[in-house]
């Protein structure tokens, strides 16, 4: 079983990860593959609809055919559904706010858990409770100049950014040089366009072109 440093070292050295939710459990599974075409082998899945955890189940399955994918699930505020995905499978839980119940689950399972904070007192309580990399939320309201200002209180924290990153970058590199471990891109690159359009293809290439800025803006 993989362990939660050598998730969050996967996570930082691909540096974006991408997350999104479909209603459609196949539509679901050809996104993750298109994503795995593209160098992604770590995911982010969203409980944001009531197919979810089928979705979840479904691309479980097709994930362990994929070598050195990791699926994980995210928008995860409670011990019932930190349970029921665990037992699904998920790989890392990322949740939009700090429940220490959640993470005390997480921690129990031996599963990496990744709390969603906004404030350095919700920081504070993260690591408290031994989270230590932190979901910053929403990054477009708070902006680079956040991180800059808070990193050293807290030595050692991991900062996966998310909420309105743009796939420019100008956008990348503000977030890399004020110390983020990784972004989280959604629709800016997962576009529903595409999507309802079926072209996986051009969802690879969006996805590549975004691993290229990201790289570019951290060097």
């Amino acid at each position: 079983m993989p362990t939660e440093s050598n998730i969050f070292a996967g996570i930082a050295a691909q540096q974006v990860l991408p997350l999104y939710y479909h209603d459609d459990a196949q539509v679901s599974i050809k996104i993750l593959k298109a994503l795995y075409a593209a160098g992604i082998h770590y995911v982010e899945y969203t409980d944001r609809g009531g197919a979810a955890l089928e979705n979840f189940k479904a691309m479980r399955a097709v994930a362990n055919e994929l070598e050195g994918l990791f699926l994980g699930i995210g928008t995860i505020k409670n011990i019932a559904k930190a349970e029921a995905y665990i037992a699904a499978g998920a790989d890392f839980i990322i949740a939009p706010s700090v429940n220490v119940e959640v993470g005390a689950v997480c921690a129990q399972a031996g599963k990496p858990w990744i709390p969603g904070c906004m404030t350095p007192t919700e920081i504070a309580t993260a690591e408290n409770a031994g989270a230590t990399m932190v979901k910053i939320f929403p990054g477009s309201l708070l902006g680079p100049g956040y991180i800059t200002a808070i990193k050293e209180l807290f030595p050692g924290m991991r900062y996966l950014v998310t909420g309105g990153v743009e796939a420019t970058a100008d956008n990348l590199k503000g977030w890399f040089n004020a110390g983020v471990t990784g972004v989280g891109m959604g629709s800016k690159v997962l576009t529903k366009e595409l999507i309802a359009a079926g072209d996986y293809p051009a969802l690879t290439e969006k996805m590549k072109k975004a691993l290229e800025l990201a790289k570019a803006a951290k060097e």
